[in-house]
């Protein structure tokens, strides 16, 4: 047992030691006897709260948890009656969490993610990561941004092997196999654990050749639509949204597109030719700029940013190179792509 593994494994310990005295304080807020509802119940039943937070529902903690509606609203329940507190505020359209709720949920994800630790320590698992990972990523951030983490993560753990799936469709890659995925987007499927890593910067900018003639640079979004345009099909096609950086306020900006494509590449290649102007990652187009191939125009209206996650399948465990992944992963994508966490 080395140094590291035996540091790691104190501090879960000690965190199991917290863990049991919340439970030991729940049991005290009851009015049952103390063996009437054991540990384990209390400890599902702060599961079952943070699936539900996580999910948005009782429905898709329940999807997540394998488990009928029906039993997640009763440990639901069972938990604030042994809290003394309510912690979600339901209605037929909505739900939200109350003040103790929020500090409940706050506490009761950090406690049980050292517990899934402490629970990995004792399978031995935290020693040196192993095995393959199989992970979806989009195709653009795949291809480039995303291989230079990937590589430092594996430079960490020679004994982990990866496959590397150009996947942009999430659903797709987890219904083939995939342990987890990097998406630029926000997650729809209530049973994966989706965590927010970064957001991707957005702009207009056109090649200088296009913008010969002209007395001065667009600055405004009307001025905008005198141009040719390129239009991104995933993301925006006759029309896009802009925002002023400065006061909030929002433009539509009506185009009609030369070229529409699917592809980032092929979009920022036709800007670079001159076809037209197009709203593009800050990622992809930085090089660009500071070459000057293209120029920033209209630069104090951006498009809205868009949110890169990190999802993985609900599972009452996870294997150590997943987990290590995953925590590498949160810390190296804002780097890589400029974004912010």
């Amino acid at each position: 047992m080395n140094d590291e593994w035996r540091h790691s494994a104190c501090q879960a310990c000690c965190w199991v030691v917290v863990l049991a005295a919340l439970l030991l304080y729940a049991s005290r807020m009851t009015k049952l006897a103390p063996t009437a509802t054991s540990s384990g119940d209390r400890l599902q039943w702060l599961e079952t709260f943070v699936r539900i937070v996580e999910a948005g529902s009782l429905s898709g903690a329940a999807l997540q948890m394998n488990a009928t509606q029906p039993t997640i609203s009763r440990r639901l329940q069972a938990l604030e009656r042994s809290m003394g507190v309510r912690l979600l505020h339901r209605s037929t359209h909505a739900m939200r969490l109350t003040l103790d709720g929020e500090r409940c949920f706050e506490r009761a994800r950090e406690l049980l993610d050292n517990w899934a630790q402490f629970e990995t320590h004792l399978r031995g698992a935290q020693h040196e990561p192993e095995g393959l990972l199989r992970v979806a990523v989009p195709h653009a951030f795949g291809q480039e941004k995303f291989v230079v983490p990937l590589a430092k993560f594996l430079r960490r753990y020679p004994r982990v092997s990866v496959e590397w799936l150009l996947q942009d469709d999430v659903r797709l890659a987890f219904a083939n196999g995939a342990d987890c995925a990097l998406q630029v987007s926000e997650p729809t499927d209530p049973a994966v654990v989706a965590i927010k890593v970064s957001d991707v910067a957005r702009f207009v900018v056109a090649a200088p050749d296009l913008l010969q003639g002209m007395a001065r640079l667009p600055r405004t979004p009307t001025e905008l639509t005198t141009l040719p345009w390129l239009a991104l099909q995933h993301y925006y096609r006759n029309e896009v949204t802009l925002t002023h950086v400065t006061t909030g306020q929002q433009e539509r900006v009506t185009i009609r597109p030369v070229v529409s494509t699917d592809s980032l590449y092929a979009l920022r290649s036709a800007a670079v030719l001159g076809l037209g102007a197009c709203v593009g990652s800050a990622w992809l187009l930085a090089d660009d700029i500071e070459q000057g191939r293209l120029v920033q125009i209209a630069p104090q209206w951006q498009a809205a940013p868009l949110p890169v996650f990190i999802s993985y399948p609900y599972a009452r465990y996870y294997p150590s190179r997943l987990q290590q992944f995953v925590a590498f992963m949160r810390e190296a994508v804002p780097q890589a792509i400029g974004g912010l966490q």
